[in-house]
């Protein structure tokens, strides 16, 4: 799906557009263009970001495919970004884990996102965005504050409930340890793991947003990007706790069965002492 969403210098903006109207609003240095590539095959996508946009060989094909960690490149009149989300299943089981990427393309009038069918921070900022036209006044690189904090927000709640599930693990352990707990210790390792590897990379793109000097960037939106680069390191650092939290239920767990073990044993030595 292709969404367009435009501002032109006097305000009013349109989600009417199509294709062929992208290299007029392109033209217009004071407009805002937003394009919003969902879940578009890369072979309608790519001739679109090259023809239209003139983008780097390079930046397209690292956009299309999706398997990087975050990043920023600076290709002088544009950057290309690539951010990460952690999308937790309703049971916290491995397989339902899912990290979708979010690639940008941000110009000086103009914001360029490609991504999978579903990604729900950046449907959140869309929907927000037409229901308030204010959000459209601050330029494109605010717009792009708004991505990145929705999905620190996203980011946030799956480590809440980590936290949660890794409190009723525990009571688990205590009451009585079943055969799936020992599997719901290693889902939360394995989440936190992968939030982790993706955390870092994005707390250092955000810092290059905050202090690096882009002229696609207002230096009045600093401000906002490092608001969000503080939001990350706490979270990097509430990701190492409940990592060590969790090393410490898993040593629980294990120390708990033993004992009951034990028990288990000393029990069945007295009953065959007493056959004997």
């Amino acid at each position: 799906m292709i969404r367009i969403l435009y501002r032109p210098p006097d305000g009013s903006f349109r989600t009417d557009l199509t294709v062929d109207d992208l290299p007029v609003c392109l033209a217009e240095p004071d407009g805002l263009l937003w394009l919003d590539l969902s879940g578009v095959p890369s072979g309608e996508a790519e001739p679109l970001l090259l023809g239209v946009f003139d983008f780097h060989p390079l930046a397209i094909d690292d956009a299309l495919q999706e398997n990087h960690t975050p990043k920023l490149d600076n290709w002088g009149s544009y950057l290309y970004l690539v951010f990460r989300t952690i999308v937790l299943g309703p049971t916290l089981a491995g397989e339902e884990i899912e990290a979708p990427e979010l690639d940008v393309f941000l110009g000086e009038n103009y914001l360029v996102t490609y991504h999978a069918p579903s990604f729900e921070p950046l449907d959140r900022v869309w929907e927000t965005t037409q229901l308030d036209e204010r959000h459209l006044t601050e330029g494109p690189d605010h717009v792009l504050y708004r991505l990145v904090d929705e999905i620190a927000t996203d980011d946030a709640h799956a480590l809440e409930r980590i936290d949660q599930a890794l409190d009723e693990i525990e009571i688990e352990i205590f009451r009585r340890a079943k055969t799936t707990t020992l599997e719901s210790i290693f889902d939360l390792k394995r989440a936190l793991l992968r939030l982790r590897r993706y955390l870092g990379p994005q707390r250092g793109v955000l810092s290059q947003l905050a202090r690096d000097d882009f002229p696609m960037i207002d230096p009045t939106d600093r401000i906002f990007f490092r608001d969000v680069y503080d939001h990350l390191v706490r979270l990097t650092d509430l990701t190492d706790s409940l990592r060590d939290l969790v090393a410490g239920a898993m040593e629980t767990y294990l120390s708990v069965t033993n004992n009951r073990m034990n028990d288990v044993m000393k029990t069945l030595t007295i009953i065959t002492t007493l056959f004997m």
